[in-house]
């Protein structure tokens, strides 16, 4: 990055990390512990069948085949040493960071709110406005009590209630402390992976499953939205929405029109079904869809441990499509990868903020980049073995490690911001 100050970013533009508390915290009862327990070893059996094709292969097999890699355990204990990684946060001089309330703690049993947890999260906060942080809270981040689980979760919309019960008691508890509201991070992937894929609990294979899923969280994040805005009107409300960009490779009529459908299906077919009650949009972006004819061929020269194909700079097409379409500010809620040797890190960094730069001048209103993730988390089925902290978390000893791409961003945000 270059040294002029003129950065084209906001005053007030947030810059910082995200991170999911099943993902980092350690020690959660929830319906993915359960299932983690249930899969860990059939999950490891047949990781070679899944993963051996991946460039990453030879360096991540003894972990993927290991079932331990499945089961989240104590992770980082995050829960426990907030103190400690916030203090990164102020190393690397950010001013924002998303997380997300585990619900299975807050109300481990229905009805039952767990007054331990609830001043656990008013703490967590205090922490983060004692160091000019601001909070961006996600109230469902893929993780859900059992007991909800037990009456059928977000397939039943009788079940919406208990959900928007749940965010009311978390605003009104720690709501002088936020403003920044996500209720459901990715409804279609958690949809997706749950009710078709049948890669994620409770592995169900079913189409209108799916469909009635996605509805009954658009009709939670309605009413959970009226309810915080009638609360308070500084509280802005939004969901974090998965958005791959998707382009035709060629000039072919068949291309052009596959890519459009599969972006309207990709995004507004989703957004459409939540964006009236949402004060912003979060954008959560990893990859791009590159399509020829009816199929998707990406170039794949740079790829992640995960084996994305990684396109940084398409950030900005994203915004500038979103923008256009639905008028609202954005905030990039997540963006990132997983890249266990640090290869890639910096490259990617750079490249997004020369794309934030150039969507900010076109003319959206982007309010903030916040990085996955601030810290190695458990990366749902894949498990312990994808790497895409900013900070290196040693999961034997619980040492804590500033990646080398992390350090130089500090630096890069230092002079973005004007330190």
């Amino acid at each position: 990055m270059t040294e002029k100050k003129n950065s084209q970013f906001p005053k007030h533009f947030l810059w910082g990390a995200s991170t999911a508390s099943h993902q980092i915290e350690g020690g959660n009862h929830n319906q993915w512990s359960v299932w983690e327990l249930e899969n860990a070893k059939a999950k490891a059996a047949q990781a070679e069948y899944h993963y051996n094709d991946f460039p990453s292969w030879d360096f991540i097999e003894a972990d993927a085949k290991d079932p331990d890699n499945y089961v989240s355990g104590d992770l980082a204990d995050h829960y426990n040493h907030y103190k400690e990684d916030f203090d990164f946060l102020t190393k690397m001089n950010m001013n924002a960071y998303r997380f997300s309330i585990e619900w299975s703690r807050v109300e481990p049993r229905e009805g039952a709110w767990n007054i331990e947890a609830i001043t656990h999260y008013k703490q967590y906060l205090a922490e983060l406005r004692k160091r000019e942080i601001e909070p961006v809270v996600t109230l469902f981040h893929f993780t859900l009590p059992i007991w909800f689980t037990d009456m059928g979760g977000f397939e039943k919309r009788a079940n919406v209630k208990y959900f928007v019960r749940y965010a009311e008691k978390i605003v009104h508890e720690l709501g002088s402390d936020m403003r920044y509201i996500i209720t459901i991070n990715e409804p279609e992937v958690y949809a997706f992976e749950s009710y078709y894929l049948q890669e994620w609990p409770p592995n169900q294979n079913s189409i209108w499953k799916y469909l009635r899923v996605i509805n009954n969280m658009a009709r939670g994040h309605k009413k959970a939205a009226k309810i915080i805005h009638s609360m308070n009107r500084k509280f802005r409300v939004s969901i974090a929405k998965n958005s791959v960009y998707a382009y035709p490779g060629d000039s072919a009529w068949l291309s052009r029109v596959s890519a459009n459908v599969i972006q309207y299906f990709q995004d507004d077919f989703i957004i459409k079904k939540f964006i009236k009650s949402c004060d912003f949009l979060g954008v959560n972006y990893y990859f791009t869809n590159r399509v020829y004819g009816y199929r998707i061929h990406n170039p794949d020269i740079k790829t992640s441990d995960l084996h994305w194909d990684l396109q940084p700079a398409d950030i900005e097409f994203v915004i500038e499509r979103l923008n256009r379409k639905y008028k609202l500010p954005i905030m990039i809620t997540e963006n990132g990868l997983a890249d266990a040797k640090d290869q890639h890190r910096e490259w990617w960094i750079k490249e997004t903020i020369i794309a934030l730069q150039k969507s900010i001048a076109a003319g959206a209103e982007v309010l903030g980049y916040l990085h996955w993730s601030l810290m190695d988390n458990f990366e749902w089925a894949y498990g312990k073995w994808p790497r895409f902290g900013l900070v290196a978390i040693d999961y034997k000893t619980g040492k804590r490690t500033l990646r080398t791409s992390a350090a130089w961003y500090g630096r890069v945000l230092k002079r973005l911001r004007g330190l």
